[in-house]
């Protein structure tokens, strides 16, 4: 017999939205840090390493943006698993569509023309990486979603983005970067926490249990894997770059990007209560 279930996004309360933030403005602030070395280097094979540094620390800032902010996603009346290969899909289409974004616009060198292109492709990306990664949540029922905030996902995303990527590569200075990053941040949440408004779910009470892994069982893992990259990722562009300020940006980014991973992991293990 089915239901309406009624579905949360703040099951740790503000705790989660606030530190998903802060690791999607990490790995915005890094990859689009990246973007701009690429932009500036000579050599080709630089550029390219540039480049790839830039799709892998944005891809993984928005994939652990996501499922840190999931980490407060409960339907009532069900439990909430999730399968392990579309999850994993999910962060791979982010980092290829993102890098194919960050590619255009480097290549451009700011031209308008590319930046929308750029700005378009990493939209996507992050908005594939979201339903790509929805569509890996089990529960005991059947998912749907509204058409008109899905579309209003992809658009904010697309966007901020856009406008990303242009803060970043138009003014070179370290405000810059920390404000484009800000931007970034919004682009991700807001596309995030739009798209879940469109959820809706039917619920088939007495049915079995979904299959899959729960939160604690792949998430946490993941997460924390991933925002040891992006620190270490943090401390690579801080060493390639030639001013103190620059530097000590990036320290500062990594120091967030740490203490960002400890949380997750304190209120993964603690509860939300403690």
């Amino acid at each position: 017999m089915g239901s309406m279930g009624m579905i949360s996004e703040t099951g740790f309360g503000w705790l989660t939205p606030v530190l998903s933030y802060l690791m999607a403005c990490v790995g915005g602030a890094l990859g689009l840090r990246a973007t701009l070395h690429a932009v500036r280097a000579a050599e080709h094979r630089s550029r390219r390493n540039w480049l790839i540094s830039a799709a892998v620390a944005i891809g993984t800032g928005i994939w652990t943006m996501h499922f840190i902010a999931m980490l407060g996603f409960t339907v009532v009346g069900s439990q909430v698993r999730y399968s392990v290969l579309p999850t994993l899909a999910s962060l791979l289409v982010a980092i290829l569509v993102v890098g194919v974004g960050v590619f255009v616009v480097a290549r451009g060198n700011g031209r308008p023309g590319p930046l929308c292109v750029g700005g378009l492709a990493t939209g996507l990306g992050v908005a594939a990486m979201h339903y790509i990664g929805m569509s890996a949540v089990r529960i005991d029922g059947v998912i749907h979603y509204a058409p008109w905030e899905v579309g209003a996902s992809i658009v904010i995303a697309t966007v901020a983005a856009t406008a990303a990527l242009w803060a970043s590569l138009t003014i070179h200075n370290p405000l810059a970067t920390l404000a484009a990053s800000l931007v970034m941040g919004v682009a991700v949440s807001a596309m995030h926490y739009t798209g879940m408004a469109a959820v809706h779910v039917n619920v088939n009470t007495g049915g079995p249990p979904p299959s899959g892994a729960t939160a604690m069982d792949f998430i946490f893992p993941l997460t924390v894997g991933l925002g040891s990259y992006l620190f270490l990722t943090a401390a690579y562009v801080g060493l390639s770059d030639s001013g103190r300020s620059d530097a000590a940006a990036v320290s500062s980014t990594a120091a967030t990007a740490a203490t960002s991973a400890k949380v997750a992991h304190r209120t993964l293990v603690e509860g939300p209560g403690r």
